[in-house]
């Protein structure tokens, strides 16, 4: 067997895609609504929010932090791979994409399991008990990924689950002459991301590339 991969090209992309599970009427809908309402079309693929609820059950996730709601996409996929007790608290600093994503969580099948909190990340998660989550999702503005990484850190049990969008830098991280800030933000947490030595992580080549990590031990704050 080789020990390098096949290189995922576009045409074994939507192979992959196409048999995976696909989204539902309902998101589907969301989605278009979220277009026509202007919010920018930049959350997670079907597929990778397919991935991310296998990641949770095999976790055993009951409690969840996202940080980034934008329009309820991923929280929605997050709260139906949970059990019923379970809760997604999706955090966004936007009160329009709250308003928005309220509204389209009140409609969905899980309803009662997600509870957006509008504010600064920053200051809701520095809200939020440590130890006290068993999975964090980090999908908003990249220059603040490094700071939300260390709340996510702080925040998951021993043997959490950590999990961040955007690590290919919406396609351009290996784009020398894109000096973008995000772009750049996205590179330098990546080298951060890589060197946490109470997570082992990976880079997974699904949307724009995702996070995905376990956190070893107990983590000190």
């Amino acid at each position: 067997m080789s020990q390098k991969s096949e290189r995922v090209s576009e045409a074994l992309y939507s192979y992959l895609a196409a048999h995976t599970d696909p989204e539902d009427a309902f998101l589907s809908d969301r989605r278009a609504a979220a277009t026509d309402a202007g919010i920018p079309s930049i959350q997670i693929s079907p597929e990778q929010a397919s991935f991310m609820q296998i990641l949770l059950r095999l976790a055993k996730a009951e409690q969840v932090i996202e940080v980034g709601t934008l329009a309820g996409y991923a929280a929605i996929n997050m709260a139906r791979a949970l059990g019923p007790g379970g809760r997604v608290r999706t955090i966004e600093i936007d009160p329009g994409h709250a308003e928005f994503a309220e509204h389209w969580i009140a409609d969905s099948d899980v309803a009662g399991r997600v509870e957006v909190l509008l504010g600064d990340a920053r200051e809701v998660l520095a809200g939020i008990a440590d130890q006290s989550a068993d999975a964090f999702f980090i999908d908003a503005d990249k220059v603040g990924y490094p700071t939300y990484l260390q709340h996510g850190l702080r925040i998951l049990r021993p043997g959490g689950l950590m999990m961040v969008d955007n690590a290919f830098a919406f396609g351009h991280i290996l784009d020398a002459d894109n000096q973008d800030d995000s772009v750049l933000a996205i590179r330098r947490f990546n080298e951060e991301m890589a060197a946490v030595e109470v997570l082992q992580s990976i880079i997974v080549p699904l949307g724009d590339g995702c996070w995905v990590g376990v956190t070893r031990g107990l983590v000190s704050g």
